[in-house]
């Protein structure tokens, strides 16, 4: 009896994935959380992979939501966002980056930046369109656009070029159905930046093919070298561009899923029906906490990224010196080392380097195919905690060559 209990439970089992949807049926599991669902809990392993702030986020912000909490403030906002938090906003982009945004209708304040990713490939995927990525990139643009119905296209960056996009390489993917090309610098996960200069020919490319430019900036402020340039800042790129960016890398806000998004007011308009019917608006408290951040909390920002530009340093150096080729980022807190060398693929080296070296990184692979050949170091952690990764690295790289 206990036996066919078992076989029916199994049977009920296999039945039941034959009501997803196949979109969602075929999508692989997320190849970061997937590594490092092997090392939670074990304190020996040095983790070098989820990109997140070692900070907490400044204990003023966080004042400010609990006040706001004890004041009763835990009901709906707009949907678009508070408006005086819509206002910051705007100024801070206009001050920092020299894009102007009307926020009133240009203008969404999101559950972080995936929203806002999400909600505009949803509000401009017709099936069958493709989407242009330059890869290796973060992990979650292809899923999100076979979940919409287009076709993930990636294109390759190279090394060689410091992971720049090129607007040969752009142009050589581009087809009849090309509609939208997504970009994502500074670069998760090769902290890969693109200056002015770098951007004019990709956006003559965009003009040429008619595309619509969804710009991933959520690592903008994390720029070591000079000042972050939007896309949208080239001339006659900011109708065509949707700006995602948001609080949790620069602010040390992960876990407070903040984000904002700011296009034309007809693409706005067409994200806001989305997000009404979705998620209504985001979380109150949490604007409250933005607000605070953007009002009184650039010193901390400041602060944080002195830091990581000290490990940016440290941990170039040190891959160099034990043997892992490793260009140097100018954005973001990753290092994106070789591993081409030792003759393992990304999967198998970083699967030993977590076995005999105690040290987690993620494979370059889960950032799609051209990652392969290279691993992914987040700095976002203490000085001693990098210093000790870099020496067991150091004896790991011994027994390979």
């Amino acid at each position: 009896m206990i036996v066919n209990e078992q076989q029916l439970a199994e049977q009920n089992r296999k039945s039941m994935s034959s009501y997803l949807a196949p979109s969602v049926r075929n999508i692989q599991p997320s190849g970061i959380r997937k590594f490092f669902d092997l090392v939670s809990g074990n304190k020996d392993i040095i983790t070098l992979g989820v990109g997140e702030p070692d900070f907490v986020t400044p204990w003023h912000v966080r004042e400010a939501c609990v006040y706001s909490l004890e004041r009763g403030f835990t009901g709906y906002t707009s949907n678009a966002g508070m408006p005086e938090l819509r206002e910051a906003i705007a100024e801070y982009l206009n001050d920092s980056f020299h894009v102007a945004y009307d926020p009133a209708n240009e203008m969404i304040v999101t559950v972080g930046g995936s929203e806002a990713i999400d909600l505009a490939l949803r509000a401009l995927i017709v099936p069958g369109d493709e989407i242009l990525i330059p890869e290796p990139c973060y992990i979650s643009y292809s899923p999100i656009t076979s979940l919409g119905g287009g076709v993930p296209v990636g294109i390759e960056t190279k090394a060689e070029n410091q992971f720049k996009l090129t607007a040969e390489a752009l142009e050589a993917k581009i087809t009849p159905k090309s509609k939208i090309l997504i970009l994502c610098y500074p670069s998760n996960p090769t902290g890969a930046i693109m200056t002015y200069e770098d951007w004019l020919p990709i956006a003559e490319v965009v003009e040429k093919h008619d595309l619509i430019v969804i710009s991933d900036e959520i690592y903008a402020e994390l720029t070591y070298e000079g000042k972050h340039v939007s896309f949208a800042q080239v001339p006659g790129m900011k109708d065509r561009t949707i700006l995602v960016s948001g609080f949790s890398k620069a602010f040390a806000m992960t876990g407070w899923r903040m984000g904002y998004v700011c296009a034309h007011s007809d693409l706005i308009a067409a994200m806001l029906k989305i997000h009404q019917y979705t998620v209504m608006c985001a979380p109150a408290m949490g604007q409250v906490a933005a607000l605070e951040a953007l009002r009184n909390g650039m010193g901390e920002k400041d602060r944080m990224v002195d830091s990581y530009n000290q490990r940016r340093r440290l941990i170039v150096k040190g891959l160099c010196e034990v043997g892992l080729d490793c260009h140097e980022p100018q954005g973001a807190f990753y290092a994106f080392p070789s591993i081409k060398r030792t003759g393992l693929t990304s999967e198998d080296f970083a699967q030993q380097l977590l076995t005999e070296a105690k040290v987690a990184a993620v494979p370059g692979t889960a950032f799609g195919s051209g990652g392969e050949g290279f691993i992914r170091c987040s700095y976002a952690t203490s000085i001693s905690q990098l210093n000790e990764a870099l020496e067991r690295i150091g004896k790991f790289m011994e027994k390979l060559i």
